[in-house]
C-alpha cells in the first residue's frame, strides 16, 4: 500500500517530442536564441561612415555648380518677369487712355441727349449708348443707323472704344496671368539657389580648419589662382584687342577685380558670372541679354583657337558659366560665392563654346 502511494506521487517520465512536435520546439528554441541576440545587440548596427574630406570636397563643388545653374534659371525668369510686369503697365496705361476716350465720347453724347431731351425728341439710340450696361449696348448695337449723321459717328466712337477696352483687358487678364507665374519660377529658383547655398556651407562646416583651408586652395587653383589674382592692381593682359569696344568691356572687367560674387548681381559693386559679362559690355555701350544660355547666341561663335579680347568663353555642358576672355588663355570671371572677381585661366573648366560680341 505504502508502496503504491509513494509511485502516486512520483513524477511522470518526460518523454521526448517526435516529428512535428519536435520540428515545432525546434523552430521556437531558434526564434527564441535570434531574439536574444538582437536583444543583446539592439542599437549596435554599424552606422554609414562619415564621409572623407575629398568626398565633402567633391559635394560642395557640385552644390555649387548647381547653385549657379540655378542662378542662371533664376536671372532668366527675373528678365521674363520684368518683361510681363512692363506689359501689363503698358496694357493698364493703354486701358487708362481708352477709357478717356470713351468718357470723351460719352460726354458728347450726354450733350446732345440733352439737347434733345429739351425738345423732347432723345433718340432711342441715344438712349442705348448712355445704358450702365456696355455688353447689352453692344448687343444691339444694330440700332445704330436709327440715329442720325452726327449721333451714328458718335455712337461708332463708343461702340469702338468699348470693344477697344474689352481686348486690352483681355491681354492685361493673360500678361498678368504669365506674370504670376514667372514670379512662381522666381520663387522656386530663389529657393533652390538658398537650398544648395545652405547645404554646402553646412558640408564645409564638418570640415577641420585645416580641410577648409585646404579646400579653398583647391578652389582657388581650379577657378583662378589665389589673393594676387583678386587684387584690383593685377597687371593689365599685354594682348590687344580688337576694337574700341571690346577694350572698354576688357577694361571694366578689370576694374571689376576683386568685387564679391552675389547671384543675381549685375554690379557695380558685386556679380554674377553672367551680370559681370553683361555689365562689360553693357559699358562698352552694347547690351547683351542676361543669362549665359542666351549670351552665347548674342554673337558670332567662334573657336577656341580663334579667341580675342573681349569674347564671351562659356563652360560646362549646360552653359551654366561664362567670363571674358583678355588674351593669353585667360579670362576674367566672377567664380562661385566666397570667390571674388578675378583672372583665371580658360582651360580650368571644362570649354563650352566662345562668342564674339562685337
Amino acid at each position: 500500500m505504502a508502496a503504491h502511494r509513494k509511485s502516486a506521487h512520483r513524477k511522470p517520465k518526460q518523454r521526448p517530442f517526435t516529428g512535428p512536435a519536435a520540428r515545432t520546439a525546434a523552430t521556437l528554441a531558434l526564434a527564441g536564441a535570434a531574439t536574444a541576440t538582437s536583444a543583446t545587440g539592439a542599437g549596435a548596427a554599424p552606422a554609414e561612415p562619415a564621409p572623407t574630406a575629398a568626398q565633402v570636397r567633391a559635394k560642395v563643388d557640385r552644390l555649387y555648380h548647381d547653385a549657379e545653374v540655378a542662378t542662371e534659371k533664376y536671372n532668366g525668369a527675373k528678365e521674363k518677369e520684368a518683361a510681363a510686369a512692363k506689359a501689363v503697365d503698358t496694357l493698364t496705361d493703354e486701358a487708362a487712355r481708352r477709357t478717356e476716350r470713351l468718357n470723351t465720347a460719352r460726354h458728347a453724347l450726354g450733350s446732345l441727349a440733352t439737347a434733345q431731351y429739351r425738345t423732347g425728341a432723345l433718340d432711342p439710340a441715344v438712349q442705348l449708348a448712355l445704358s450702365s450696361d456696355p455688353d447689352s449696348y453692344l448687343e444691339r448695337a444694330a440700332h445704330l443707323d436709327r440715329a442720325g449723321d452726327r449721333q451714328t459717328s458718335l455712337l461708332s466712337s463708343v461702340r469702338r472704344q468699348l470693344s477697344g477696352i474689352a481686348r486690352v483687358k483681355a491681354r492685361a487678364d493673360r500678361e498678368t496671368e504669365a506674370l504670376a507665374a514667372r514670379r512662381a519660377e522666381l520663387r522656386e529658383h530663389r529657393t533652390a539657389i538658398h537650398t544648395k547655398l545652405a547645404d554646402a556651407r553646412a558640408l564645409l562646416a564638418t570640415l577641420t580648419a585645416d580641410e577648409r583651408a585646404a579646400y579653398e586652395r583647391s578652389a582657388d587653383a581650379r577657378h583662378g589662382g589665389g589673393p594676387a589674382h583678386a587684387d584690383r592692381s593685377a597687371p593689365r593682359t599685354p594682348a590687344a584687342a580688337p576694337n574700341s569696344r571690346a577694350a572698354r568691356a576688357v577694361s571694366f572687367a578689370h576694374g571689376a577685380i576683386g568685387k564679391p560674387y552675389v547671384w543675381g548681381a549685375t554690379g557695380p559693386n558685386a556679380f554674377d558670372c553672367s551680370g559681370l559679362t553683361q555689365a562689360a559690355w553693357q559699358a562698352a555701350g552694347v547690351s547683351l541679354p542676361r543669362t549665359t544660355y542666351t549670351q552665347i547666341n548674342a554673337g558670332q561663335r567662334v573657336s577656341r583657337s580663334e579667341l580675342a579680347p573681349g569674347d564671351l568663353v562659356f563652360f560646362y555642358s549646360g552653359i551654366s558659366h561664362v567670363g571674358l576672355y583678355i588674351g593669353g588663355g585667360q579670362m576674367i570671371h566672377a567664380p562661385r560665392p566666397g570667390a571674388p572677381v578675378r583672372i583665371a585661366p580658360v582651360d580650368q573648366m571644362p570649354f563650352a563654346g566662345a562668342t564674339r560680341v562685337a
